[in-house]
């Protein structure tokens, strides 16, 4: 585990193939599974991520935004089995500069190393980093997130 002022990032090593693991990442219906914030409810709209520049949205819910809220996602990394990362704004705004980041290394044919790191180093707004509070998602909510996935690709 490693976090800095601008970004907090977690390993595993999970037991299946790059290609099962991004097959659970690369689809928004089961991001509910994995979400160790526990501000994850569901997916809005969204089909599989096949591509950077894809939007899906997701119903959330958690305290910091006064409870239920929508976020629109942007996909900003895709290298298919190897990694894959959106920014995150509230519904119908533009991204403000924080970002999830799964990256994945095959080991072997059923053990990859996953790395997912949530980095807030492109907000620029002062205001929302004194809002916010950054991070908003502490390394054991992070390191929570690795086990669901682990357990989603067993499933």
């Amino acid at each position: 585990m490693t976090t800095t002022d601008t970004q907090v990032q977690v390993s595993r090593t999970i037991n299946a193939s790059s290609d099962a693991v991004f097959d659970v990442l690369s689809n928004p219906h089961r991001h509910t599974e994995l979400d160790g914030s526990g501000f994850v409810k569901g997916l809005v709209r969204g089909d599989r991520i096949t591509a950077t520049g894809q939007q899906f949205r997701m119903d959330m819910e958690g305290d910091h935004m006064g409870g239920e809220y929508e976020t629109d996602n942007l996909v900003t990394a895709f290298d298919a089995n190897k990694m894959i990362g959106w920014q995150t704004a509230p519904a119908g705004q533009e991204p403000p500069g924080w970002e999830w980041l799964w990256e994945l290394h095959s080991t072997g044919s059923d053990s990859t190393d996953v790395t997912l790191t949530y980095d807030w180093s492109k907000v620029t707004d002062q205001g929302l980093l004194d809002k916010v509070g950054f991070p908003l998602v502490s390394e054991e909510q992070l390191d929570d997130s690795l086990n669901r996935l682990a357990e989603a690709v067993d499933a």
